[in-house]
């Protein structure tokens, strides 16, 4: 069984060593590594020139600027062999990730995914509230295994399945993932969950970098059309909000403080759900959860913001761009 590695990269000269450290400390050594670098503007490229001439068995392709999609499909256009392996920059691999995945679909000739794992990396207390407040919780699968839900940043896909739905989409920045995986989903191509497959992905650190990733997130999950999986709740929750609002500002302006204890208590009750769906995940006193609800209810509201302004960015963007209509419609196999 011979497998490529596809990764495509854009601006991680922080985060690069790492994954081709944990890449090249594989227990099984992937048959080739195909890195396609989408334009950085940073030294990204440099450093993977490095490794190769220091003997790594690595190959870079320049796309020049390419988004995510269109670097996982010159990856694996450029691949030699049957079985092509995902995975991310930012993301460090447990050492037997490959070799796991490669185990569990050997056992079966009818599969043609295998999902490996992944769990957020919360070396610091920012961290563990932004994995508290927005990380998907493990859930049990069909088949009684305990994971997070399938994510691109560890699978093995046939090559075969990869190009009979087109790969992936090109246009967007976030969620092409997601339609892929859609496709591969709708197509009947057979999907198993090997947990053992597990990989680290790193958050972002700050509030600032936390809102302009989901900022990004926010606009291209519309132009995805998957905006009933997240903004549809959120605007129709602030929809409500600026009802109340502006029937309390005719009515008795005086009340005009209902809305926001209204928000208030909306933020207080999702921050306090989601401490307690991870609370043996990640366990802490009393104090402690108090301290973490501060700084969650903070992550949630901007997170909101991110929603509700991406959202905006699409209507006034997107959204009478017939051309960006075409290629939504186009992702979702429309």
């Amino acid at each position: 069984m011979k497998v490529s590695v596809i990764v495509p990269v854009r601006d991680e000269e922080h985060s690069i060593r790492e994954l081709l450290d944990s890449l090249l400390q594989q227990t099984r050594q992937p048959d080739e590594i195909v890195i396609t670098d989408g334009g950085s503007v940073d030294a990204t490229p440099q450093i993977i020139e490095q490794y190769i001439q220091q003997g790594a068995p690595l190959r870079l392709l320049r796309a020049g600027p390419a988004l995510p999609g269109r670097g996982r499909n010159l990856g694996a256009a450029a691949a030699q062999f049957e079985w092509l392996a995902f995975t991310d920059a930012g993301i460090r691999l447990d050492r037997d990730w490959l070799e796991n995945l490669i185990a569990r679909a050997e056992r079966d000739e009818t599969i043609a995914i295998v999902y490996g794992a992944w769990e957020p990396v919360t070396d610091s207390f920012f961290k563990q509230c932004a994995a508290i407040a927005y990380v998907a919780a493990p859930v049990t699968m069909s088949d009684g295994v305990v994971a997070r839900p399938p994510s691109i940043t560890s699978a093995l896909v046939r090559r075969e399945a990869w190009a009979a739905v087109g790969g992936f989409p090109e246009d967007l920045r976030s969620a092409e993932d997601l339609l892929f995986m859609n496709r591969l989903e709708d197509a009947g191509y057979r999907a198993v969950v090997e947990p053992r497959a597990q990989v680290h992905w790193n958050l972002k650190p700050t509030l600032g970098s936390t809102f302009k990733r989901f900022l990004i997130y926010s606009r291209s999950n519309i132009r995805a059309g998957l905006w009933r999986q997240w903004q549809a709740a959120i605007l129709s929750r602030y929809a409500l909000l600026f009802v109340v609002l502006v029937f309390a500002l005719i009515l008795d302006p005086s009340w005009v403080w209902l809305p926001f204890a209204t928000w208030s208590l909306m933020l207080s009750a999702r921050a306090l759900v989601s401490i307690g769906r991870n609370r043996d995940r990640y366990p802490a006193s009393f104090l402690q959860n108090l301290r973490r609800g501060f700084v969650i209810v903070a992550l949630l509201a901007l997170l909101d913001a991110a929603a509700i302004i991406g959202s905006v960015q699409w209507l006034l963007l997107d959204a009478f761009r017939p051309g960006r209509k075409r290629a939504v419609e186009a992702g979702n196999g429309v």
